[in-house]
């Protein structure tokens, strides 16, 4: 399931070869709704800054210390690679394997107040967690249900609560640990369409309030949770129009409470208001149009207002200032 993920032999993940046809439609629907000047489309622009390279290899999260190192999620590579905040290479650690401070496609991540590491080490079905200099120092081993490996993609840490949040992709459901205990307190959702449902979650990010937000994929939505699991909100919904997903991946708030959502095969990032309406799109303010990515997958945003995007096919991370 991981490798067919992150690398594919059909052209357009989720559509038969025999469906292409109707992807090229919609793509063609979405160059009139997303054109590339920005006709009637409000713009949220963004002015790039640096790429991040470092010899990644499908790269797909990315996320940011209180002090401004950004780690990048070399999942291919086994690794997780270290820049300082213009983008130069400090250090990195892991390697591919089933011990300690190895890893087997890991996928997500995210980093407490105090500078501690949380991977989602998805191919060894566990959490790993690392000082803020990247040595091992626990993991949570994540039980099968009815016999069906667990799937881990992702992470969100609530220091407020001393509890993590981990998205269980193949099981369709987010699991919440005690950080004290490593005990599991809660299981949220079901495989479904419905609220408090998902099909394949896959990342996710929590609000200033510490609501979960979760790429719900296969439903093409974000839903919101409150912190004990009820439902608030879905962001979102199928097809190619402003506020709609073809393949949602990553999501991130900023400050202002907006919703950032990318679309990896439409590449494009919409932005949403902080009540889930469809506010704008990530725009090229020397184009005047809307940005396009290559494959935009994990995001995020730092204190400072800078937007990461992961751009797992252009092996890099783009960073941009988000501008006023």
């Amino acid at each position: 399931m991981k490798s067919n993920r992150l690398k594919t032999a059909e052209p357009y993940p989720g559509i038969s070869t025999n469906h292409s046809c109707v992807y090229f439609l919609l793509l063609s629907i979405l160059f009139f709704i997303f054109p590339g000047p920005a006709f009637g489309i409000r713009l949220v622009n963004v002015k790039h800054l640096f790429d991040i390279t470092g010899k990644l290899n499908a790269p797909s999260d990315v996320a940011v210390s209180a002090d401004g190192l950004v780690y990048v999620v070399d999942g291919v590579n086994n690794q997780i690679k270290v820049f300082d905040r213009n983008g130069k290479s400090v250090s990195s650690f892991g390697r591919q394997g089933s011990g300690n401070g190895e890893f087997r496609s890991p996928l997500g991540i995210d980093i407490d107040r105090a500078g501690n590491i949380y991977i989602a080490d998805s191919g060894n079905h566990r959490l790993q967690i690392f000082n803020r200099w990247g040595n091992y120092s626990a993991q949570i081993k994540i039980p099968p249900n009815n016999k069906k490996p667990a799937d881990p993609t992702d992470v969100a840490v609530d220091d407020s609560r001393n509890r993590c949040y981990i998205v269980d992709n193949d099981n369709h459901h987010i699991l919440v640990y005690d950080l004290a205990t490593f005990k599991l307190l809660n299981t949220y959702g079901s495989p479904g369409t419905d609220k408090r449902a998902f099909r394949y979650p896959f990342f996710i990010t929590l609000n200033k309030e510490k609501y979960l937000y979760i790429v719900d994929v296969i439903n093409t939505r974000v839903q919101v949770l409150n912190p004990e699991g009820l439902f608030v909100a879905f962001v979102g919904g199928w097809g190619v129009e402003k506020g709609e997903f073809f393949r949602p991946k990553g999501v991130a708030v900023d400050k202002q409470g907006r919703v950032f959502v990318s679309d990896s095969y439409m590449g494009v990032i919409q932005v949403f208001d902080s009540n889930g309406n469809f506010f704008a799109v990530v725009g090229d303010p020397a184009k005047k149009a809307v940005k396009k990515f290559q494959t935009p997958v994990g995001i995020f945003i730092d204190k400072e207002m800078r937007l990461y995007v992961v751009e797992m096919f252009a092996n890099k991370v783009s960073v941009y200032s988000i501008e006023k």
